[in-house]
């Protein structure tokens, strides 16, 4: 049987990630580099967009969709459905700009309030690692804070170089696929649980 090309993409394992941050920390570059292998170096800032990525994860074919969101206050009542539809989230900030680190906490508590677990998987993500003499965010105090307090991993980026970007986004995939399967496993563990449970009157 020939399988046609849209029938091995809606075979294709998908995966559903939310980059969110404040404006200008470098959430379209990230993602423009990851799907597109480009780096813009201007362009109008993001109000909503959405890629499609086929890409290649520990040896099996996979799709990525890709949510790329604004980061101005003014959208951030769109927050909500961004968190809806996501798998899994990235939360940049720039390493020049103390203002977008702090701006990683309140979304950090709003998504785990809303998927009402503290393991879901989130990566805090720190762009623009090319700027290092305009660093304002310490680099060991943030992966102190977001490791020891967040309980989340965190990474440091460049789109501009291309360094850690394609990492980061492989790094996302595999925690989806951890903590479904630690999910999956508990469903499973229940389910026996409630069997072994059942009498049978004769």
């Amino acid at each position: 049987m020939i399988i046609t090309s849209l029938a091995q993409d809606e075979l294709m394992k998908e995966y559903k990630v939310v980059v969110l941050g404040s404006g200008g920390v470098g959430k379209s570059a990230l993602t423009l580099r990851y799907v597109q292998g480009l780096f813009l170096t201007r362009y109008n800032p993001t109000v909503e967009d959405f890629y499609r990525h086929h890409t290649r994860l520990d040896e099996e074919e996979v799709t990525v969709e890709i949510l790329d969101t604004a980061g101005t206050e003014q959208y951030s009542s769109m927050h909500q459905l961004y968190i809806d539809h996501g798998q899994a989230f990235v939360l940049v900030y720039a390493i020049d700009n103390k203002q977008s680190f702090r701006d990683v906490e309140p979304l950090l508590n709003q998504i785990l309030d809303m998927k009402k677990t503290r393991n879901y998987p989130i990566i805090v993500v720190g762009n623009k690692s090319d700027l290092e003499d305009l660093r304002e965010v310490d680099r060991e105090q943030a992966e102190r804070t977001t490791k020891d307090l967040w309980l989340v991993p965190h990474i440091q980026t460049s789109a501009k170089e291309d360094y850690n970007v394609t990492e980061m986004f492989r790094r996302v995939l595999r925690m989806i696929n951890s903590y479904q399967n630690k999910q999956q496993a508990a469903k499973r563990k229940q389910y026996q649980k409630s069997e072994s449970g059942c009498c049978v009157l004769l």
